[in-house]
């Protein structure tokens, strides 16, 4: 990186690989279901759809997983946006265990797909590691370790001895400990979506490429037009996360894009066996080091006034990238030499609240949700099969109450 421009040795895109296409077929007239958005929750709907024998349509504007899905950092994680002990002070202890269960049965849901549908997505449910920068940091952290264990998680507190244990480099001074999540793995995003798409592909659901350019109907049809023609449905689910604001205004209010970027280092010894978070700047960073020795590294939002929040515009920028390429030296001056490869950014989607939101649109008959504040990978493969549910007719979890979005309206 020099001066103002980043460096033109790098690639302009995801490690992950860019994200499938899809092909420009003639969309039909109607359909038994129809899902709007490729990311993962998009596919997780349409996959739990097909799965129920609905063969549903679903239509992405520009390639699988192009959003927050294909240009993250490659965890599955557990808990929400919100740390688990903030929960517990914000809305109690039973509706924090609720949530936490509900992330804990998506990463269990999400392990047996990948499974049984033989998805070839590096998955490895190796834990987690955060450093604790401070004694401060480490005493927070014994609290929260213990609720988390206590409601489900099998969280353990780390003398600074035993996180150098767990990490192959020597660790910097700031380091005083660190939490282990055992329950999160990791994976390579790329291959999720491709693998996700094959085995909805396979169970019946059409993938398709077209621009929604609005919703209309009545109860019991939902009228969805596009730049390829009008598809009527009975059953429509809305995914689309940032662009919400595009198709449904009334939710879309109520959630903000966010741009985080992403940087790669080319492949150096094995020195991070986990996946890894360390709050090196108030909107904190992550990491992982993939199998052939790459680290996916994101973050630092914080260095921006506007904490990218408002931004949809998938340019990484100096700044940030800058601030990235200084973490790792900063928490670990023995790692060595790290040179960049790619640069990257995405468009995340946050609420006020960091919860996400999930609402019925009766006039349509349509369900929709967006707004994971950067950890959908915790939820939307459960959310997925509780959003076919509901546009099956069926009942849904108790649970999905926290995401109604009337405690962000007031009403």
């Amino acid at each position: 990186m020099k001066g103002d421009t980043l460096s033109g040795s790098t690639v302009p895109g995801p490690w992950w690989g860019e994200p499938a296409g899809l092909d420009p077929i003639a969309l039909p007239t109607s359909a038994e279901a129809v899902v709007v958005g490729g990311g993962i929750l998009g596919l997780a709907s349409a996959y739990w759809l097909a799965r129920a024998g609905i063969r549903p349509l679903l239509l992405e504007q520009d390639r699988l997983g192009a959003g927050a899905t294909g240009r993250n950092g490659g965890f599955l994680p557990i808990g929400t946006a919100v740390d688990h002990d903030a929960l517990v002070e914000r809305l109690g202890r039973d509706a924090a265990r609720e949530l936490l269960a509900l992330t804990l049965e998506n990463r269990r849901l999400a392990e047996a797909v990948i499974r049984e549908e033989e998805l070839a997505c590096d998955f490895r449910p190796v834990g987690h590691l955060h450093l604790c920068l401070g004694e401060v940091e480490q005493e927070a952290g014994a609290r929260l370790a213990g609720l988390l264990t206590e409601d489900g998680s099998r969280t353990d507190q780390l003398t600074r001895s035993e996180t150098q244990g767990m990490v192959g480099t020597l660790l910097g001074p700031r380091i005083t400990g660190g939490l282990f999540f055992r329950d999160i793995a990791l994976v390579h995003s790329g291959k999720l979506v491709q693998g996700l798409a094959t085995a909805a592909a396979r169970r019946g659901v059409t993938l398709a490429r077209a621009t929604v350019q609005s919703i209309a109907g009545r109860p019991g049809l939902a009228e969805v037009r596009t730049n390829r023609g009008l598809v009527s449905t009975p059953r429509l689910i809305v995914a689309v996360n940032a662009w919400m604001d595009q198709l449904l205004p009334d939710l879309g209010r109520l959630i903000t894009p966010v741009r985080g970027q992403v940087l790669a280092f080319a492949p150096v010894p094995s020195a991070f066996r986990t996946g890894m978070t360390a709050v090196v700047t108030p909107t904190e960073e992550y990491w992982q080091q993939t199998l052939d020795g790459s680290i996916i590294l994101g973050g630092c939002r914080a260095v921006r006034e506007d904490r990218d929040e408002g931004v949809r515009d998938c340019t990484p920028t100096v700044d940030v990238q800058a601030a990235l390429e200084q973490v790792l030296p900063g928490l670990f001056p023995h790692l060595g030499p790290l040179q960049v490869t790619h640069r990257w950014a995405g468009p995340m989607a946050f609420t006020a609240d960091r919860l996400p939101v999930l609402a019925g649109i009766p006039q349509w008959s349509a369900w929709a949700a967006g707004g994971f504040s950067g950890h959908g990978m915790s939820l939307t493969m459960v959310l997925g099969a509780q959003l076919a549910n509901l546009a099956l007719g069926q009942a849904g979890d108790p649970r999905l109450r926290h995401f109604h979005p009337s405690r962000l309206r007031g009403t």
